[in-house]
């Protein structure tokens, strides 16, 4: 775990490909107690350390996630990220296929299949579907893969993933979404790369960017 920024209320760290933000019926120790951990042992708090979670990654995953340090912040942080427009999320993501346009807005309605734990995306409304939006544009490209930067407008299940199957563009390593083959180390190319929002008790601008993933193909994106 990387810390990128904390203060009295909130703190914000890289997260891994594998870990989870909240504990899951897999039993693993979730990013959460890691986080509250360390703020126990770097401040020698006595009892339990108020963490509360404010957003999620999908576990194969790796990027920025905020965590709230006290209540107030809590409360305020949720209520600002249930709005999508008051938190600006950007995330990267490696694709196999470019986009047959360069930049634009997806939108389409999205079906959640609980037992698949899987999403699908329709061009036209479904029963029990939900809009789902973002802005992407392509921003880099290797030999064999392309770097595409996405805006997300909407917090839907596994909105990124989806949409972008959806216009023939799976991401790689996503086998759930239709790519070719799973990536080594079980991740999928999928970076949540800035956040950015005003501070719920300072009201000062953070804007946080985690590095790269340190593997070969993310690291020839680096800057």
């Amino acid at each position: 775990m990387t810390v990128l920024y904390e203060d009295n209320h909130i703190i914000i760290v890289n997260k891994e490909s594998g870990e989870i933000v909240q504990g899951d019926k897999t039993g693993d120790v979730p990013l959460s107690e890691i986080v509250k951990a360390w703020i126990k042992e770097k401040y020698n708090k006595p009892g339990n350390v108020f963490l509360g979670v404010v957003h999620r990654l999908d576990r194969p995953v790796s990027g920025v996630v905020v965590f709230a340090k006290t209540s107030k912040a809590l409360a305020r942080l949720n209520a600002m990220f249930a709005k999508h427009d008051e938190v600006r999320k950007t995330y990267w993501a490696l694709t196999k296929k470019r986009p047959e346009v360069e930049q634009g807005t997806l939108t389409h309605w999205l079906v959640r299949n609980e037992k698949q734990n899987k999403s699908y995306a329709y061009d036209a409304e479904r029963p029990n579907s939900k809009k789902a939006i973002l802005n992407y544009k392509v921003i880099g490209s290797t030999d064999r893969y392309t770097l595409i930067e996405v805006e997300l407008l909407t917090g839907r299940h596994h909105q990124i993933r989806c949409q972008l199957a959806k216009i023939g563009c799976p991401i790689k390593g996503d086998l759930k979404y239709g790519a070719e083959r799973s990536n080594p180390d079980g991740s999928i190319s999928l970076l949540a790369r800035k956040v950015e929002f005003v501070h719920p008790v300072s009201k000062e601008l953070i804007m946080i960017e985690a590095p790269l993933p340190d593997d070969a193909l993310w690291q020839n994106f680096k800057q």
